[in-house]
């Protein structure tokens, strides 16, 4: 009956551990959330892309914060969770459940679908490593000054050809008028 009695615990340590380490006892879930589209003005050269988690049942230790982007063709890791490009990408948190990816040098080759990832990678929820649903990020190209200089030559030129051929054309006509 003592071994018995000192079989109980070693089974229930065995248990406990199983359970953990399968997830089915690990209740830890992520909701992530991101704006749908974030609009980017020619003068830009760094945007801040949002992200919000909300941890339920969660390790308080700090959870993986990860950045991709999605073009029509392809994706790239940008911040895994270390970013591959210090200098152009970092990731802040702005408060316990909010980070954002600042993008520097922003240019119209940046625009894609951002998806922000969040993983708690101590926990074996299934549900503990979740993305966004992607921020759209559009940068409108610059506008520039030589397009205006051009349309202003444009119409210069098209002016003083009407002005040249009225004239041409008043001439003419005095001329057939006078030989008559």
């Amino acid at each position: 009956s003592l071994s018995c009695f000192q079989m109980v615990p070693c089974f229930l340590t065995h248990i406990t551990h199983s359970l953990f380490s399968t997830g089915v006892a690990d209740t830890c879930q992520v909701t992530v959330t991101q704006p749908r589209s974030q609009e980017a003005d020619s003068s830009m050269h760094t945007v801040f892309l949002t992200c919000a988690f909300f941890a339920s049942g969660c390790s308080s230790s700090p959870p993986q914060i990860l950045w991709f982007r999605f073009f029509t063709n392809k994706h790239e890791d940008l911040c895994t969770p270390g970013c591959r490009d210090q200098q152009k990408y970092k990731v802040h948190f702005s408060s316990k459940n909010n980070v954002s990816l600042q993008i520097n040098n922003l240019s119209v080759y940046d625009n894609a679908v951002y998806i922000c990832g969040v993983a708690f990678s101590d926990s074996s929820s299934l549900r503990s490593k979740q993305t966004g649903d992607g921020t759209v990020l559009t940068k409108k190209e610059e506008q520039h000054s030589n397009g205006k200089l051009t349309f202003t030559f444009m119409i210069i030129i098209s002016s003083s050809l009407f002005l040249y051929s009225t004239t041409v054309f008043t001439f003419f006509v005095v001329y057939k008028v006078s030989s008559k």
